[in-house]
């Protein structure tokens, strides 16, 4: 199934809405005690969302999507976690090196924006903000110590992500965390995509676009790192809650590198997608 977060025209907190090709469905409308949020939904384990499924493919009061507005694919995560150098060619071209162990760091929860969301910085801060599409796996079940084998019976699902980031702060700091959790630096959505949809997540078509110029165009094939690597190494040292987002890393083709370098400029449009799951895009505006 699709889920995403939106707000209609009446305004409102943003609610969970099932998907399904053009409308939504709000999951409130399905049942008494229907979850509000995918914290809700997870947090109901398979059953809820075996009655969630039954009854929204009973049901009427869909919604256009075309009237819906889209907060972050996940609200308030017990933690994002994102893993950088995980791609060959990205690290190549920053200039540095993919490590042994996963490089991991924690992006702020102010950064997560939706879809369509315009994310403003001031050009004072940063002149060097990149962008960065990435498959976001959300944790569906406690993990702690698993196997690789058994790591992907944890997640939930999938989702996009773009890691929005300012470079001259990057390579100034020791610590990556800041450069990329200015407000709105971490775009997740439209949708999450549950786990049984995505049959092997090491097999998708990732790519990102930017003012109409595509600047990657990989697959997740390429990770140094598979997903089920990841869920394994990060549950050795800590359990994983479910909600955890956890965001694995770009493949080449960031601004940075670029000859001229692409950087996101002030009225830039940058939309990331992962096929089978959705394009996020994000609007930019800089103030002087």
């Amino acid at each position: 199934m699709r889920f995403a977060h939106v707000t209609t025209s009446a305004g409102g907190p943003p609610r969970l809405a099932v998907v399904r090709d053009d409308e939504a469905l709000i999951t409130e409308d399905l049942f008494a005690g229907a979850p509000r949020l995918l914290a809700d939904l997870i947090a109901g384990g398979d059953d809820l969302l075996a009655r969630v499924r039954e009854a929204a493919g009973a049901a009427d009061g869909w919604h256009p999507l075309a009237g819906l507005s889209f907060a972050s694919a996940v609200l308030a995560p017990p933690v994002v976690l994102a893993i950088g150098l995980n791609y060959a060619a990205h690290s190549s071209e920053l200039g540095l090196k993919a490590d042994t162990a996963p490089t991991v760091f924690v992006l702020w929860p102010n950064s997560l924006t939706g879809h369509e969301a315009t994310t403003t910085w001031p050009r004072s801060l940063s002149e060097s903000v990149d962008y960065e599409a990435e498959l976001g796996v959300i944790i569906g079940r406690p993990a702690k110590d698993v196997s690789v084998d058994d790591a992907l019976d944890h997640v939930w699902g999938y989702t996009v992500v773009n890691d929005i980031t300012a470079r001259d702060i990057q390579f100034s700091e020791a610590q990556w965390s800041r450069c990329k959790s200015f407000d709105g630096f971490t775009p997740t959505g439209p949708f999450v995509v549950t786990a049984d949809e995505v049959a092997d997540p090491q097999d998708l078509h990732i790519w990102a676009v930017v003012d109409g110029q595509t600047v990657q165009d990989g697959s997740t094939g390429q990770m140094i790192r598979s997903v089920a690597t990841l869920v394994s190494h990060l549950s050795s040292s800590a359990t994983l809650l479910p909600g955890t987002l956890i965001s694995t890393g770009s493949p080449g083709g960031a601004g940075y590198s670029r000859d001229p370098q692409i950087f996101l400029r002030d009225r830039s449009t940058v939309t990331v997608g992962i096929d089978g799951i959705g394009s996020l895009t994000t609007h930019c505006r800089i103030n002087d």
